[in-house]
């Protein structure tokens, strides 16, 4: 194959239509003819799904989906032809296109083509536009997208023609020379290319991308294919995790992994998941929690401890709980409940800054600083919304007041109940500045120590933005006695028959008798935490894949 040299001419450009403007080559008309005269040979004209690919619209379904059978006898005729669509591929010299163009900007390169500058890409066409002899495409990999220049003069026609047969949507791999255009552009002008794999279904259109929350959600590939913004919230997404690790290491904490796997789905009050191992012949949970295996790990010698993983709860779903998410807790030795709170102080506006670049962002169009909270107690939080103190009113009158505000009421209901609903309900999501609330009823957290001051209460808080809860904590429980009372009290309410405690319930009883040190620990949802990082309002948006219903 022969080489361009720097004085030929340019690719023809012009503006493309849709919310990004870029330099691109001026498509064939109809019946355009190549340099030369010739007429484009049928083989190497677009198919219909093509053109109306290459025009931002969807083809037609047919009997195999959007566009499939056109694409499926292009690839059987590359079979046919001795050309694998899905070879034995790799590409170990490949560079990443934001490192070259970032590496030769527009500014330091003359006219032309750069011989010196040789480099191979690979990734995913998003775009193409053929003039006669020359073709331009535009490739994608998950930093950036740079133009491809192709000539028939420099491939050869039996090259040039094949790529031509590629479609929007193929994987391949292109080698050449960096060229800057006469508008400034810095393109790889093409002297060899490899199909790696051909794409049987279109790609969503380049300026319209999926827009049905459904299909993004239900089909995520699709929506990191189109949406731009879809794959920089998954980057944001990995790069909080990491920040959370890092910061705890600092803090000098060691993660540990407990199991998922549980007799006895512990630590939190909701339904688990269950099924059963067959080997075992045993009925298992999938944990809802963690907290009880950090303890144990507490009580063997180890001291500040956590654990960053998946936890399952078989509960509704809505905008801030899903039955599959992400949850981060953490043990801290020789501390209190107050410690907890500190920690999460810092540890969120750590985790902003490490992430955003800042503090503060943006919800519902107000600005919240996540390195600013206030405190305040549930006490005084509900006697300032609804005029009304808790600790002076007894169940029934908290029943009522739920009762006036259209909440349906259990009257069995005791008054810890009573209490955590109407928090829950009709105050929580109107907290909006980053507040931490303390001293919650004892009734509702069966592993958190009572309060110093009022027996009724727990050394508990909640962390909440906007709204939201992002993390819960507490003084840990280390009385064995009152532990194993407290877990009965619990199958009572539960309506379980209570004469002992359930074998995996005595088992931490068991170890508490070892004796744990004073300690507190802390609940942090990471995908509430993704949400009020990025603005989005729906848990299903941070999570890449999240449970949803089948199909019809």
């Amino acid at each position: 194959m022969g080489h361009t040299t720097a004085n030929e001419m340019a690719p023809n450009e012009q503006q493309t239509t849709g919310s990004e403007a870029r330099p691109t080559a001026v498509a064939p008309a109809s019946g355009d003819k190549r340099e030369g005269g010739e007429a484009l040979e049928s083989s190497m004209a677009p198919t219909r799904g093509e053109a109306l690919a290459e025009e931002g619209r969807e083809p037609p379904m047919d009997s195999e989906g959007s566009g499939v059978n056109e694409r499926v006898e292009k690839m059987s005729r590359l079979r046919a032809e001795g050309r694998e669509p899905y070879p034995h591929a790799r590409v170990p010299d490949r560079a990443r296109i934001a490192a070259v163009l970032q590496a030769h900007p527009a500014s330091t390169l003359g006219h032309g083509e750069h011989p010196a500058l040789r480099y191979t890409l690979a990734g995913r066409l998003t775009s193409r536009r053929v003039h006669g002899r020359r073709a331009f495409l535009d490739l994608r990999d998950n930093t950036g997208e740079i133009q491809l220049y192709a000539q028939s003069d420099v491939l050869g026609p039996e090259c040039y023609e094949q790529l031509l047969r590629l479609d929007i949507g193929d994987i391949i791999s292109a080698n050449g020379c960096l060229y800057l255009t006469q508008r400034g552009e810095v393109v790889l002008n093409v002297h060899g290319f490899e199909l790696l794999t051909k794409a049987l279904r279109p790609p969503p259109s380049r300026f319209h991308g999926v827009e049905d929350a459904g299909t993004r959600h239900r089909y995520r590939e699709l929506d990191l294919m189109a949406n731009e913004e879809t794959r920089q919230l998954f980057s944001t997404r990995a790069k909080t995790v990491e920040a959370l690790r890092s910061f705890l290491a600092l803090e000098g904490f060691t993660e540990v992994e407990t199991p998922v796997l549980q007799s006895l789905a512990g630590g939190a009050s909701a339904r688990p998941f269950t099924t059963h191992h067959n080997a075992l012949d045993a009925d298992l949970s999938l944990r809802i929690s963690v907290e009880l295996y950090l303890n144990r790990c507490l009580i063997g010698g180890l001291e500040n401890v956590y654990d960053l993983g998946k936890c399952f709860r078989n509960e509704g779903i809505s905008y801030r709980h899903s039955p599959e998410f992400t949850m981060l807790e953490w043990l801290q030795s020789y501390a209190d409940h107050t410690d907890v709170a500190e920690l999460t102080e810092a540890m969120i506006a750590s985790v902003a800054t490490e992430v955003l670049g800042t503090t503060e962002v943006e919800r519902s169009g107000e600005t919240i600083d996540l390195s600013r909270w206030k405190r305040t107690t549930m006490r005084e939080v509900i006697a300032s919304r609804l005029s009304i103190d808790i600790l002076e009113s007894d169940a029934s009158e908290l029943l009522a007041l739920l009762a006036d505000h259209g909440e349906p009421i259990d009257r069995r209901s005791s008054w810890a109940q009573a209490v955590h609903t109407i928090y829950t309900k009709l105050i929580e999501h109107t907290i909006i500045a980053p507040t931490l609330v303390f001293d919650f009823p004892v009734e509702m957290f069966p592993i958190t120590k009572r309060h110093s001051e009022d027996p009724r209460l727990a050394e508990h808080f909640d962390a909440v933005v906007a709204g939201i809860e992002l993390v819960s904590g507490d003084s840990e429980l280390t009385d064995p006695i009152e532990q194993r009372r407290r877990f009965l009290e619990q199958r009572e309410r539960r309506g379980e028959q209570a004469t002992e405690a359930h074998p995996h319930d005595e088992e931490y009883v068991r170890a508490l008798e070892y004796g744990l040190p004073p300690s507190a620990s802390g609940g942090m949802g990471v995908d509430r935490l993704l949400m009020i990082l990025t603005g989005r309002a729906h848990l299903r948006e941070v999570l890449p894949f999240p449970t949803l219903r089948e199909r019809q």
